[in-house]
């Protein structure tokens, strides 16, 4: 008797069955619905492992529930319902199977207790979530699509190797605290961060996150780079090393997206940037640290999609989510300003809003453990985020300069969607107990301490002062139709350009050694057509007699050397 449904089953039955519903509302609501089922079915669960299967001689466990995964599955439900009602008005069968699909296996992954399931659901991943990119049906978001799908598929080939040199190694494939030391834990880390977009491993994000459609986009900023998170947390708690690439994670993009013009590449760069936090609470691996981790991670999730959706939403209206092209849309687009507003605020952790109670646990957590380096790090990483994600993106969205676009306000699913969000994101700053009854272990933290209220708030208004200053001082750098280079150029043009000189030459060096080859047998076969052709002296007509003669003498000459 079966006493427990895996959650990602509803979303795979779900995904299955769309295609069979007529498109409409009813289609609409069903995608709705997919999320709901899924979490009834995990809610009730007690702590524990169940299903596990053995296959091949290796037991699989498709469903482990405790407080890490309950947290991220909580939260990857939530994300899948409102960006299902986001995404209402689509009536595209490939994009809503595959948004279902996408979800059911990252939750599938978060719940799974073995490195073996585990792969799949990663797998999985990487090929539902490509056709959200490649829905937007240009010839770019064709080849952005393909780059995205070689390097998630290369991350799960990294990681079922690292699994089985993992099993090799100790027997187990057990998902759980690993130490790094060995091939095996290495190459398990590693695919954890190419997910996670380590730097240097990071620009498949930036490159494919804004050329995937409206709604697709929205679904793909909720999922991989969370699971990634998740894994690490599950591995790799307080492995040092993750303390420093979670700081360069914070630093690098801030710079990247104060440049960029394209709004949703500035919402990308700033992804990649709050996950320099979560990585950073990994790292440092104490209680407090993974509740800060488990805690910004959920808090992210939904005020990126926020952000996200109303970018979103300008793009559906106008054709463009260009800074350079965009301006004055408050005044026909209010709504979607004002929750742009609540997305900016929660991401620059502004009291009342939900990035300011769960940042707070991971600036606690870094300063207790005396990484005060780390900790300023991460003090000007928050400022950074404030230019660019709290102030950027709105000002040059709805306010910078009248752009003349009199857009109508986002259809009324947006709308909901953003404001369900919205009011999430509200509510989680002003009363954040049940977010951290949900973290992983006992919160014993307030973040709403007069010292650390007063902090923020200064961080925060000289971050705006240094804005408005370089505003001013025409200092700030201004919305440009440009492209940044960022190590993707190094894929995307240079490999390219190398491959093709080595190409050439390899190809000019095996011309000219087949030149001299065939040169070579040219003579060759004049020299023996001069010997054995129709003229040659071989050919000529000897005398039978001569012949034997000459026949007479080898003979001899073999008789007398054989009797020497």
């Amino acid at each position: 008797m079966i006493d427990f449904i895996p959650p990602f089953l509803a979303y795979i039955a779900g995904a299955l069955l769309i295609p069979f519903l007529p498109k409409g509302h009813g289609r609409s609501a069903a995608l709705c619905i997919v999320p709901v089922v899924g979490a009834a079915l995990m809610w009730p669960l007690p702590m524990g492992s169940y299903g596990q299967i053995g296959v091949m001689g290796l037991e699989l466990t498709l469903l482990r529930i405790d407080k890490l995964s309950i947290i991220f599955g909580v939260i990857f439900s939530l994300a899948a319902f409102l960006a299902m009602l986001y995404a209402w008005h689509i009536r595209d069968t490939i994009q809503q199977s595959a948004a279902l699909l996408y979800s059911g296996s990252a939750i599938g992954a978060v719940f799974c207790g073995d490195l073996i399931s585990l792969f799949f659901f990663w797998e999985g991943t990487a090929i539902a979530s490509v056709f959200l990119i490649w829905a937007r049906g240009t010839t770019g978001a064709y080849f952005t699509g393909m780059r995205y799908l070689v390097v998630q598929v290369a991350s799960g080939v990294i990681l079922i190797a690292g699994a089985g040199l993992f099993y090799t190694e100790t027997g187990s494939i057990t998902f759980d605290r690993m130490q790094l030391g060995s091939l095996a834990t290495w190459l398990i880390f590693l695919a954890f961060g190419i997910k996670c977009a380590f730097p240097l491993l990071h620009n498949w994000l930036q490159d494919a996150y804004p050329a995937a459609t409206v709604t697709g986009t929205v679904v793909l900023s909720a999922f991989t780079t969370k699971l990634a998170v998740y894994a690490l947390a599950r591995s790799f708690p307080g492995t040092e090393l993750l303390i420093y690439i979670g700081a360069i994670m914070t630093l690098f993009p801030i710079f990247y997206a104060v440049i960029e013009n394209d709004l949703r590449r500035v919402l990308a760069y700033s992804l990649n940037n709050q996950l320099g936090f979560m990585v950073v609470g990994v790292g440092i691996g104490t209680e407090l640290a993974l509740n800060g981790t488990a805690a910004h991670a959920f808090a992210h999730i939904l005020y990126k999609a926020l952000l996200f959706m109303s970018v979103g939403a300008v793009l559906f209206r106008t054709g463009t989510a260009k800074g350079s092209e965009l301006g004055g849309l408050y005044k026909t687009m209010p709504l979607t300003m004002i929750f742009c507003l609540v997305g900016a605020a929660s991401i620059s952790a502004f009291p009342l809003f939900s990035g300011f109670v769960s940042k707070a646990l991971i600036l606690s957590a870094a300063g207790k453990a005396e990484y005060h380096i780390v900790w300023a790090i991460l003090l000007f990483a928050s400022a950074g985020v404030f230019h660019h994600s709290g102030i950027k993106i709105p000002y040059f969205a709805f306010f910078a300069h009248d752009s003349g676009l009199r857009p109508k306000e986002a259809p009324w699913n947006m709308l909901l969607a953003m404001g369900l969000t919205a009011f999430v994101c509200i509510a989680i700053g002003c009363y954040p107990h049940p977010l951290y009854a949900l973290l992983p272990y006992e919160v014993k933290y307030d973040p709403y301490t007069a010292t650390h209220v007063i902090n923020q708030l200064q961080l925060l208004m000289f971050s705006a002062l240094a804005f408005t200053v370089l505003m001013r001082a025409g200092l700030y750098p201004p919305e440009l139709k440009s492209v940044n280079l960022d190590t993707d150029w190094l894929y995307r043009r240079a490999g390219p350009a190398v491959f093709a000189r080595v190409a050439q030459a390899v190809s000019g060096g095996w011309g000219g050694t087949t030149d001299f080859v065939r040169r070579c047998c040219d003579v060759m076969v004049a020299i023996l057509y001069r010997a054995h052709g129709p003229d040659g002296r071989i050919a000529r007509v000897r005398p039978t007699g001569a012949m034997v003669i000459w026949i007479a003498i080898l003979l001899l000459a073999v008789m007398l050397v054989s009797f020497m």
